[in-house]
């Protein structure tokens, strides 16, 4: 059964350092019954190999793997898979986020490229007037990075840079990763409860 496309959602994870933040963002969505369209650039997969251990030489299979006994619904999209459904402004989707994303990414976008599936997707979310969200995760930025995060914002883009924020007191790593999350979530008003916002009772244990 087709899921309908207020529960749709792209999710790129590419090169940049931070993949675990993509990884957090799609078990959630899952465990919200969304139906979570997966793009993975060829250096994303690198870095799942490097920053998470993951052996990425089935990768359809490890995918299975760590996301198949959550609620919703996975489909991996090759990158290079150009004429994958998320290609194409008439298949409906709420909207999409890159997380994490790289600057080569980032640019790709800016400028109109669409040479993969990620940079078209991306595309067809902006012609379409859907929701866009790229975490970029870079440091130090230097004026060609600021540049083109303008010329997106500009366009509708919504930046939500890989920043944490510390006045909730983050007793943990992951509690700084679930803030990054939570911040994407309440851009796309999606009710969630991953961290204790200011002015509210801190009801962790």
């Amino acid at each position: 059964m087709q899921q309908p496309e207020n529960k749709r959602l792209v999710v790129g994870i590419t090169g940049a350092s931070g993949s675990i933040y993509g990884i957090r963002l799609i078990e959630t969505l899952l465990n919200l019954g969304y139906a979570v369209h997966l793009v993975i650039s060829n250096a994303g997969w690198r870095v799942l190999k490097e920053e998470l251990d993951w052996d990425v030489t089935n990768r359809e299979s490890l995918l299975q793997e760590k996301f198949g006994h959550r609620g919703g619904s996975l489909i991996y999209h090759p990158v290079s898979d150009i004429g994958a459904s998320i290609a194409s402004g008439s298949y409906l989707a709420e909207g999409m986020i890159i997380m994490p994303c790289s600057m080569g990414t980032l640019s790709s976008i800016a400028n109109g490229s669409s040479d993969n599936l990620m940079s078209r997707a991306a595309d067809v979310m902006m012609k379409e007037g859907r929701p866009l969200i790229l975490v970029p995760r870079e440091t130090p930025l230097h004026a060609i990075h600021l540049e083109n995060m303008l010329k997106l914002s500009r366009l509708g883009v919504r930046m939500i840079p890989a920043m944490p924020a510390f006045y909730y007191k983050p007793q943990s790593m992951e509690d700084l990763i679930l803030f990054l999350v939570g911040k994407v979530l309440d851009s796309l008003r999606i009710p969630h409860q991953l961290f204790t916002r200011w002015g509210e009772p801190d009801e962790r244990g």
